[in-house]
């Protein structure tokens, strides 16, 4: 089976060498590598065009800046691989990863297998790990990995799974979003009757690193990342699709929407914290209206009930407060 292996590039030159080299040294052979320059500024681009003169396997696309979403749609309607993976450029992989993942698919006939992933920052030290890996290889049917999702305990990630095809190629990931990988996944899940299980392999192969510039982590007193909305949008999202095809998961359901607001109320900055924001003035309201939930889910822990109940009664003081600490831990630190 070939596979191809999509990589969106946007101004990572310092990095992109690791990242396709660990893909060109996979065990693995039978793969492409569609490297899709983003409009790059830094070189990245440049590079990316020497590696077709190295490698036979590889292709490049040169597009205008639209997103990590837009590259990886480019991507998919070139893609000629029996399945389809997906690398960050700043991210790297271990040499036996495709081989790993293969030989499941094989044993197994899965249409969706995932490779476990650390988090390391950017000197390569290791990080905690976000998500838990199996102790051995797992087969997970896709609506147990739904409520996983929503108890923040699986990997949403496309970038350690490797997707069959023709169902992915039905869809596209949403554009002018963050967070996109959740919504395409369910999204999988919920209309290709194809994609019953996920296998989930323990080994950590996949390495992401956190770079103090990504998108997701950029924030100021003034501007955060509107990643923090998208969760939000995300998890109004999550509700519809749990009430409509999987009604035991409404209270993770539940949990999921008041968590995913705690995060944004915990991330957004105090100066917007004001009446002329509507999207801040609909999460107080939701939270005001949920109190009981809050209270009641059996899935929040009681750090979380206290949490959200401060900010429900007094979110600006809180958050004053919270800021107080985090700069007297970080001077400790």
């Amino acid at each position: 089976m070939k596979i191809s292996v999509i990589v969106p590039v946007y101004n990572t030159r310092d990095c992109l060498k690791r990242c396709v080299d660990s893909i060109l040294n996979q065990t693995y052979q039978n793969l492409e590598v569609l490297l899709v320059d983003d409009g790059s500024t830094d070189g990245s681009g440049q590079l990316c065009d020497a590696f077709v003169k190295q490698d036979n396997r590889v292709r490049v696309y040169h597009k205008e800046n639209g997103g990590a979403s837009s590259a990886r749609n480019l991507g998919m309607q070139n893609a000629i691989g029996d399945y389809i993976s997906f690398i960050d450029s700043d991210d790297y992989i271990d040499s036996d990863v495709y081989q790993m993942m293969i030989e499941l698919i094989q044993e197994k006939d899965l249409p969706i297998v995932q490779i476990s992933r650390d988090e390391r920052d950017e000197a390569g030290g290791r990080l905690e790990d976000v998500c838990i890996p199996p102790k051995e290889v797992r087969l997970c049917d896709t609506e147990t990995f739904i409520k996983e999702l929503l108890l923040h305990q699986a990997d949403c990630s496309f970038c350690t799974k490797l997707v069959k095809r023709e169902p992915l190629l039905k869809h596209r990931f949403p554009e002018g979003e963050l967070n996109e990988d959740f919504k395409l996944l369910v999204e999988l899940f919920v209309q290709e009757q194809e994609i019953k299980e996920v296998g989930i392999l323990p080994k950590q192969g996949y390495h992401v690193i956190c770079r103090s510039d990504s998108t997701t982590r950029k924030r100021s007193e003034d501007s955060f990342s509107r990643v923090f909305m998208d969760i939000v949008n995300n998890a109004d999202h999550m509700q519809q699709v749990v009430d409509q095809n999987y009604p035991k998961l409404r209270a993770y359901a539940l949990r999921f929407n008041l968590y995913q607001r705690l995060d944004y109320m915990l991330h957004i900055p105090i100066s917007q914290m004001n009446r002329q924001n509507a999207f801040y003035q609909e999460v107080k309201k939701y939270l005001r209206r949920h109190v009981l939930h809050t209270i009641f889910n059996p899935y929040l822990t009681i750090k979380n009930k206290e949490y959200l109940l401060l900010l429900t009664v007094a979110p600006k003081t809180v958050r004053k407060v919270h800021k107080r600490k985090m700069e007297r831990r970080d001077l400790d630190e």
